[in-house]
């Protein structure tokens, strides 16, 4: 299996940590988000132009959380997706959560404070970050509350939703991510951090 990614990518870096905590081989090809040409061969694996890519024999996938629960149905015995209908639904619905609420809000302080001066589109928008960050605080107020009395955010060990929350707070320090405040949530990425797969997918700068 390939994966198109860039390790700037924290939709990237979703899978990877999937795919190294399971240990799952895959061959990596790194896409120049900033090439042209890079860019068109992208469409013609995902017409929304965004890593990862997934390309296992003739079958292509697309989205990062898609591509962790196909990893995981192709990984023999792994343990970050069980097959319990009941636990692979609370896992789906973290996912989903995070793809759909806490990632996006979170990505406009990366693009703010980040990507948008690597790309010379000016310096950060107030009024951007100001919508964003009522919609974290929002959104992490649910997590902190979920995360009371629970060391991870479905059952007793990591999981598939951990990744995928914990991804999108690559950038903390970088993106002034304003979650600092939240101590259960500090805690339960920190013990994120300690997991090998964390170590080993870190962008560096």
């Amino acid at each position: 299996m390939r994966l198109y990614y860039h390790p700037a990518s924290t939709c990237s870096r979703r899978v990877m940590l999937a795919a190294i905590h399971m240990g799952t081989p895959l061959e990596l090809t790194e896409v120049n988000l900033m090439s042209e040409e890079d860019r068109r061969r992208l469409v013609a694996l995902n017409p929304n132009s965004k890593v990862p890519v997934l390309q296992d024999g003739d079958f292509t996938l697309w989205e990062s959380c898609a591509i962790m629960q196909y990893l995981a149905d192709r990984t023999h015995g792994q343990t970050l997706y069980p097959d319990n209908i009941r636990v692979r639904a609370d896992i789906n619905r973290w996912m989903l959560w995070s793809a759909q609420h806490f990632a996006p809000a979170l990505g406009v302080f990366a693009y703010e404070h980040i990507w948008k001066g690597l790309i010379g589109n000016g310096g950060p928008d107030p009024v951007e970050l100001d919508r964003a960050g009522r919609l974290v605080a929002q959104f992490a107020a649910v997590l902190e509350q979920h995360l009371a009395g629970r060391d991870w955010i479905v059952g007793e060990q990591v999981s598939l939703a951990d990744y995928a929350i914990a991804a999108p707070l690559t950038y903390i320090e970088q993106a002034r991510l304003p979650v600092t405040q939240y101590p259960k949530l500090m805690a339960w990425l920190a013990r994120v951090s300690q997991l090998e797969a964390w170590k080993q997918t870190v962008p560096v700068w």
